[in-house]
């Protein structure tokens, strides 16, 4: 028997697997947005300008969905190993070499080449915390394992990197150093993770197409152009917001931007373990309206730093909670299990070429030609959108359908 098979629930293996894929999904979150909160010092070096930023963050973004969509239709295929493993190796490696870049066309190759390993990894990494968890715990794990694309890109990122700007010769070395722990991990990932029983014994094998007929795939995709179009550009731009429209010093502006990752993390735990007790549909509507009227208080905010970090905070903690139920349990609960990784790649995959790639592209364009100050409104509009389809989606969460099974039974 290949001990690599998971045949069925095990609850020593759902941890030793979730705790390494949590760990593996924050070091994306590092290596992708380090560059963030060094941005500032780069831009002078380079000579670059918000335009660029934009368009460096859009070339990952759009990278990352393009091969969301293809690499997580292929591990249904070929299996998860196959795909993340590797996919891991190598975007630590780019994060790396993100230290050589010389100016704009280096930064913007490196860049897109690592969110085309990055995607790959993405949607596998979900489809594998789904497989590993036990279905009352499927919610909170996959919260948790997404918790840490927050918590450590943009909780801990900021505060490192600005930190280690006091420490090493130049910003170079930071892309260095933290390109180092993902190689590790991937080492682990390879001795533990294992793979699911329909794609080893290549049972239940279905198109991909299929996922077109499931109303829950197709709103979610929509959703999150909406929701990763309020991540990316508060994630992209923010950091240039506090210094140079606040004027924020730049430890200011690493404490109040490390909000954004606290504040993900918590929802990214929270509100899914919420709605496996409350149901994906109704936690997700009221934390659109929670992130909304957070971040519209955010914008009216001066130079006050504890209250930026406190209302960035909220609004972050409502806005990746959402992020999570809408690429997570809302679409791989409402599919068949071998479609669960394309289930996730797809609106992760599109969600992230538009909110993740075209409009952080546009908030570029905003900021340099009509005030950096306006890239809040950009982020409002699209939890807007995302607000106004949660309310048509399916419910999914397994004791919701089962209390409704029940109460049709008794009737």
């Amino acid at each position: 028997m290949n001990k690599n098979i998971l045949k069925t629930w095990d609850a020593s293996y759902e941890w030793k697997a979730v705790t390494l894929l949590t760990i593996g999904f924050g070091l994306v979150g590092l290596d992708r947005w380090i560059i963030a909160p060094l941005f500032p010092v780069m831009m002078k070096d380079l000579n670059l300008g918000y335009a660029d930023l934009g368009n460096i963050v859009a070339a990952l973004g759009i990278a990352w969905g393009i091969f969301a969509i293809i690499m997580g239709g292929l591990s249904d295929k070929f299996g998860r190993r196959r795909i993340m493993i590797p996919a891991m190796v190598v975007f630590s490696a780019l994060c790396g070499l993100t230290g050589v870049a010389s100016g704009l066309m280096s930064l913007l190759f490196v860049r897109a080449l690592m969110g085309v390993f990055e995607g790959a990894f993405c949607p596998t990494s979900i489809a594998s915390t789904s497989e590993a968890s036990k279905p009352s715990r499927r919610g909170f794990n996959m919260g948790l394992q997404q918790s840490t694309f927050a918590l450590f890109g943009l909780g801990f990122g900021p505060i490192i990197a600005t930190q280690l700007l006091n420490v090493v010769p130049s910003w170079h070395w930071v892309f260095f150093l933290v390109a180092v722990p993902g190689l590790i991990i991937a080492y682990l990932l390879f001795r533990v993770i294992r793979e699911p029983v329909h794609i080893e014994q290549k049972t239940e094998r279905k198109s991909w197409l299929e996922l077109l007929l499931y109303r829950n795939v197709i709103l979610a995709t929509f959703g999150l152009f909406g929701t990763m179009t309020g991540v990316f550009v508060i994630s992209a731009m923010l950091p240039n917001y506090l210094t140079d429209y606040l004027k924020l010093s730049i430890p200011e502006m690493g404490f109040v931007t490390s909000a954004i990752g606290f504040g993900g993390f918590v929802g990214y735990i929270a509100i899914p373990a919420l709605s496996d007790r409350l149901g994906r549909k109704t936690v997700s509507i009221i934390s659109f309206i929670l992130a909304i009227v957070f971040l519209y208080l955010f914008k009216g905010v001066g130079n006050s730093p504890m209250l930026l970090f406190l209302l960035l905070f909220m609004a972050t903690l409502f806005i990746f909670g959402c992020l999570c139920l809408l690429a997570g349990p809302i679409v791989t609960e409402a599919v068949p299990a071998s479609l669960i990784s394309s289930a996730a790649g797809i609106p992760i995959g599109f969600g992230e070429i538009f909110g993740g790639g075209v409009m952080p592209s546009v908030a570029g364009y905003v900021a340099q030609n009509f005030g950096i100050d306006k890239i809040l409104f950009l982020a409002i509009g699209g939890l807007v959108v995302a607000l106004i389809i949660s309310f048509f989606l399916h419910e999914t969460a397994p004791v919701k359908i089962k209390i409704t099974k029940e109460a049709a039974e008794v009737g």
